[in-house]
């Protein structure tokens, strides 16, 4: 659903896609099918030239080392910072969020979308479920949401929006650059979602 090409001065948008762990691939494929030119991103070398990011769901503690141990958190940051498009999902979320209510000591965010979340705040992977989620963004029918161990929004800022709720929680947030999911939008079979951020590329 939703696969018309993104166009960016007549050019696909490279859009950079973190690679360290969690479902990466799948996000690569479905930014393809909508028009962009996806780069797996494991080393800073490989953000050279991106137009915009995505921070796929994962472990988001493991996430975390792995961004220090890569060296890609200060140059990250840096494109965070200079108001480069993101797309978070799910640990992606986590790692973008002002405030984790349960992450860990060693854990360390971004803090560029105004939010609070609780990690595995829907339970742990047997309690993975799946919801109709209504976004007027991107019309009927409802996205379907894939929530796998998904972080649960406690809270949001005045300075984000939240675009839908499952059951009164917000689960799809906005803040000018940032669009962030607590679900897997990538593992829906539905491309109207990354249609949507590559409209902000």
């Amino acid at each position: 659903m939703g696969g018309r090409p993104a166009a960016r001065n007549g050019a696909r948008p490279t859009v950079g896609v973190l690679a360290l762990q969690g479902a990466f691939a799948e996000h690569a494929a479905a930014l393809d099918a909508v028009g962009a030119r996806p780069v797996l991103v494991r080393v800073p070398e490989e953000l050279a030239g991106v137009d915009a990011l995505v921070l796929p769901g994962g472990e988001s503690t493991t996430m975390s080392k792995l961004l220090d141990t890569s060296g890609l958190r200060e140059p990250l940051a840096a494109l965070l910072t200079e108001g480069v498009p993101v797309f978070g999902t799910c640990a992606g979320l986590i790692l973008l969020a002002r405030d984790v209510a349960d992450g860990r000591p060693d854990q360390r965010g971004f803090g560029v979308l105004d939010v609070a979340v609780v990690r595995n705040g829907y339970g742990r992977q047997r309690d993975s479920f799946e919801a109709d989620v209504t976004i007027e963004a991107v019309g009927e029918p409802p996205f379907q949401g894939v929530f796998i161990r998904a972080p649960r929004i406690t809270s949001v800022g005045e300075a984000a929006t939240a675009l839908a709720s499952v059951d009164g929680d917000p689960v799809l947030v906005s803040q000018g650059t940032v669009l962030a999911a607590a679900f897997h939008p990538e593992l829906a079979g539905d491309l109207r979602l990354h249609h949507l951020f590559l409209e902000r590329v």
